[in-house]
């Protein structure tokens, strides 16, 4: 449905984005993701309208929107936008704010519209309430039914969560992705919050410095990395030297690891494997020793930091219950369903 080709955007003769690419089919949800300054802002402003292309295309249902040389008006891309800080109507109540972007149909049909979104929305106890005397959950609910009213062929969300707080996120993260499905929209997100990422889209691109570092689902991204980059910035995984045995084994301090796919490695090859915490487990008879350098509780399970007898960290994910001191000692092996390894200068 939406078509991203080798897009570039500059300001001032500074390239921001650079060839990027990607798709999105109809009824899907997609995210663009990274750390601020990536670019993924600029890539949705110009799927909207709001940023001119220097080279490359963008097309919905296969009509070009955005060129070097041609821009079709945000106004007629028939692109709805959920806004960082929900931008509503201080003055009009929920209804009105919902009605606002159909306000040229006919009454009947607008009153319809509006009264099908307030039931999808759960809002129908405050339809004639201001925006002020909402929560920012209610309002990030109706800044969202306003974009859907007009039946948009794609909504954009500019980081939509980013003004609640984390308990609200998460539920409203859901709540917002079911909305979508149901009401059948193609939507993508925009966040730095990898988390929200992957509980929301279908697909996500991760942006590195303008361009697509991989644009996959959530499981290929944290499980089949294509590059350094990615494997870094998704999970909490560190790396500890090893040496190619063949395609798919490499031996490590933790002993040999061996991987579900094929590589084009010799035999000997220094290599780089990402271990990260659901890899590392307890094993008192045949684990090696690792020491306790830092923990982090977060409730049902606590995350330890550990330094193996060469110096290398890995991290590990145990039960809270499972309570060990900073400085003890654990024996710990490498239980590893991915083998994910790099070339050193990779």
């Amino acid at each position: 449905m939406l078509q991203v080709e080798n897009i570039q955007c500059q300001y001032e003769q500074q390239t921001v984005l650079d060839k990027l690419s990607f798709h999105i089919n109809e009824g899907e949800i997609g995210c663009l993701l990274g750390a601020s300054g990536c670019g993924k802002t600029t890539a949705l402003r110009a799927i909207a309208g709001f940023q001119s292309l220097s080279a490359g295309t963008i097309s919905l249902n296969q009509t070009v929107l955005s060129s070097a040389r041609h821009s079709i008006e945000p106004e007629h891309r028939g692109i709805g936008m959920v806004f960082q800080d929900y931008a509503l109507f201080p003055h009009l109540s929920v209804r009105d704010n919902l009605a606002f972007g159909i306000r040229h149909s006919p009454r009947a049909e607008q009153k319809k519209t509006v009264n099908d979104l307030l039931v999808l929305t759960r809002l129908g106890q405050v339809g004639e309430r201001f925006p002020h005397e909402l929560s920012g959950g209610q309002q990030q609910r109706v800044a969202l039914a306003r974009a859907l009213a007009p039946n948009p062929k794609l909504l954009l969300l500019d980081e939509p969560f980013s003004n609640l707080d984390i308990d609200l996120r998460r539920h409203l993260n859901l709540e917002v992705r079911d909305i979508l499905k149901q009401y059948g929209t193609t939507a993508i997100l925009v966040t730095h919050d990898q988390e929200e990422a992957f509980a929301f889209a279908d697909h996500i691109g991760l942006l590195n410095e303008g361009t697509m570092a991989q644009w996959d689902t959530a499981f290929n991204l944290f499980h089949e990395p294509k590059t350094r980059f990615v494997a870094d910035f998704i999970g909490q995984g560190c790396f500890i030297p090893g040496l190619a045995v063949d395609q798919n084994t490499v031996q490590t301090e933790l002993g040999l690891i061996q991987g579900n796919r094929a590589y084009p490695w010799h035999r000997d090859s220094p290599l780089a494997v990402l271990l990260r915490p659901d890899d590392i487990v307890l094993d008192a008879e045949h684990g090696i020793n690792a020491r306790i350098v830092s923990k982090v509780f977060s409730g049902s399970a606590t995350l330890y930091t550990l330094r193996l007898p060469t110096g290398s960290l890995v991290k590990s994910l145990f039960p809270s219950h499972c309570d060990y001191a900073i400085g003890n000692e654990l024996k710990v092996k490498a239980k590893v369903a991915h083998l994910i390894a790099f070339s050193p200068d990779e």
